[in-house]
Order: structure tokens, then sequence, then C-alpha cells
């Protein structure tokens, strides 16, 4: 193909068992070429600068120069995609929530709990984010101290606003812990309704995602419990591993359902299955978001919401660092506005 070259890839990592091992999978695929490998966060920040790749896969925790130290350095001077490869532990989950803080645009996880055998887990969910994040041409600037501005004003076209919203609904994938970042902590304090969130994560991250995000926000959140009253003005992240559903208890009230069914879904927790239960409880008084992410989950979901005359939200194209999900409920119909990142959080506050 005239004009073709594949995505440049710059591995960092201080394992050389890793290195080979991310290497190996890349290599397999025409699309990707391993261009080099870095051991630590100062050959990182020289061969970036020498070799100018398309991505890197960064670990966190090396010698002489650790994965967030470098991250902070590439993005204020540098900078480039980087794509954390973590290890699937808390402490691996709290670093990897601050790496995503300091511009990497997401993650993938290594479980080396059984060392060869899991760590090859991770080669189709490596190989799509890299293609998925590079094909975006997302473009990155150098970081500085002005944190993104968040649109706080009344939109002129914005959706007409009820006052009917009792719940809102919200689900993301790739590059959504990002992006969730500049949503839940700009929901202000008097915001007195529920959220319900599904982030496609594993178990282990989401509690430290919840934590992290609740210590930025106005809101309190939470990871979600089986049997807890879902109340007013609370941020609801769902487990990794389990779906998370609203059901109906009493007249006034509803509670958090965790569930392992069914199990023959793509994802779990699934953002179809808790926006279906929300709609299910709450019929009209809905709001579903979907943000950035591959894949449809989702779609499904926000049609259901529609159908009992809740409202919905996408993110938008240019402001996603995967444009899979919401693209999916944009074509299928489900989508009543598609709204930047930038100013979503203010588009859901109008709302409700």
């Amino acid at each position: 193909m005239s004009g073709y070259r594949p995505i440049r890839v710059l591995i960092v990592d201080d394992s050389a068992f890793m290195r080979s091992a991310l290497k190996g999978m890349l290599k397999a695929d025409a699309e990707l070429e391993v261009i080099d490998t870095a051991r630590d966060g100062w050959e990182a920040i020289e061969k970036i600068e020498a070799l100018k790749p398309d991505i890197v896969t960064m670990d966190i925790e090396m010698p002489r120069m650790d994965g967030l130290t470098a991250l902070k350095i590439i993005m204020e001077v540098m900078p480039v995609p980087v794509l954390v490869v973590s290890s699937l532990t808390e402490e691996g989950a709290a670093t990897t929530m601050v790496a995503l803080e300091l511009g990497a645009v997401d993650f993938v996880y290594k479980d080396l709990q059984y060392r060869s055998m899991n760590i090859m887990n991770i080669e189709t969910m490596l190989v799509t984010k890299i293609k998925e994040i590079v094909g975006r041409k997302l473009e990155f600037k150098k970081s500085g101290k002005a944190k993104q501005e968040i649109v706080q004003v009344v939109s002129a076209k914005s959706l007409t606003r009820t006052h009917n919203v009792g719940i809102v609904a919200i689900g993301a994938s790739t590059g959504g812990p990002k992006a969730l970042h500049d949503v839940i902590p700009y929901l202000p304090k008097d915001f007195l309704v529920p959220v319900l969130v599904v982030q496609h994560m594993p178990e282990l991250f989401t509690k430290t995602f919840a934590e992290r995000l609740s210590s930025l926000s106005q809101l309190e959140v939470k990871e979600a419990e089986d049997g807890e009253v879902i109340e007013p003005g609370k941020v609801y992240i769902a487990r990794g591993g389990i779906h998370m559903r609203a059901r109906k208890a009493k007249s006034f009230e509803s509670r958090i359902e965790l569930s392992m069914f069914p199990e023959d879904l793509l994802y779990r927790p699934s953002v179809n299955v808790m926006m279906s239960s929300v709609a299910e409880v709450y019929h009209d008084r809905v709001l579903g978001v979907i943000m950035t992410g591959m894949g449809n989950d989702g779609t499904q979901g926000l049609r259901e919401i529609k159908e009992k005359g809740g409202k919905s939200l996408g993110q938008d194209e240019e402001s996603c660092v995967v444009y899979g999900m919401p693209k999916c409920a944009q074509e299928a119909g489900v989508v009543d506005k598609e709204v930047p990142l930038s100013a979503l959080a203010s588009e859901i506050v109008n709302l409700v």
C-alpha cells in the first residue's frame, strides 16, 4: 500500500522478560513496529526525543527514574501518547490512577501472579488499544500549569431542562478513567441525584479509582456495594468483574444489586446491564451518558432509557480517545446530543 507505514512503538520496562514478552506480542502484528526498548525513565526520555515514536508503553516501577517521573517530563517537554502497563495489584492501581492524571492515555494490566501464562492474556487488549489510540491521531500538547477550562454555563443548545431527572447513568471504557476526571469532580456539591458509573476496569482498580475520584470531587464517590441504598448526591462506581444493577426496594427507595449474571457478556461490569436496570426502576427520570470507549456496550442500555422517555448524552468524536461506544449509540439514534468532554459536566448539571 502506497504511503503505508506501521505504528512505531517504544517499549519501556525494567524487566527483560517483560520487554521481550511485549515485543513478541507487538511484532506478531504487521501493523505494529517495535522501534526500540528502554529499561527506565531516563532511557525512555532519550529515545522518545531521538526516535519520535507514535506511542509508548510505559512501566511504572523502574530504577533510576520511575514511570511517573518520566511521564511528567514527557508531557511537559515531548508529548506523545503513553499507554501504561500496570501490575494487577492495589499498589499498581494507585500509581496507574496518578499516571492517568499526569497525562497517560489509558492502561493495560499485567498479572504477575502466574508469570508467563497470564501475561499473554493482555496481548489482544494491548494491540487493540495501541491501534485505536494512534488511529485517532489525538493532538498531544505540552502540559502547562493551567487546568483545562470546564464549561460551567448553560449551553444555548442544551436539551430542554425539565428538572425531572432522578438518576444519571454513565458508561465508559478505553480513555474513560482520564475522561471521568473531567466530569465527576465538576459536579457541584448540591447535585442532588445519584450517579451510577460503569467503567470497564479490573476489580482491584475500581476501588482505587473511586477513592481517587472522591478525593478530587465535591460529591462522595465510592465503589458500589451489594444491597446498599442508592442515595442522592453520591457517585457509585461499578466493581470490576461483576455487574451492577439498580433494584426497586421500597416505594421511594432503590438499592444496588451486584451479580455475576449474565456470565456470557464481553464486559463485566456491563454498561448495558446497568443502564437497562436503571431504565426499569426510574423510567423517564434517567439521564444516560455514553463516553469514550471501544465497542458498542451501552447502545442497548441507552435504547431502553429512551424507550422509557429518558434523556441521553454522548461524548463527541473529537474529545474521545476512542470513538466507539458513543459512535455506535449515535448511529443507532439513541443519543439526544453529542457534547465535548469539556462541556459534559455542565450539560449534565443543566439537565438535572
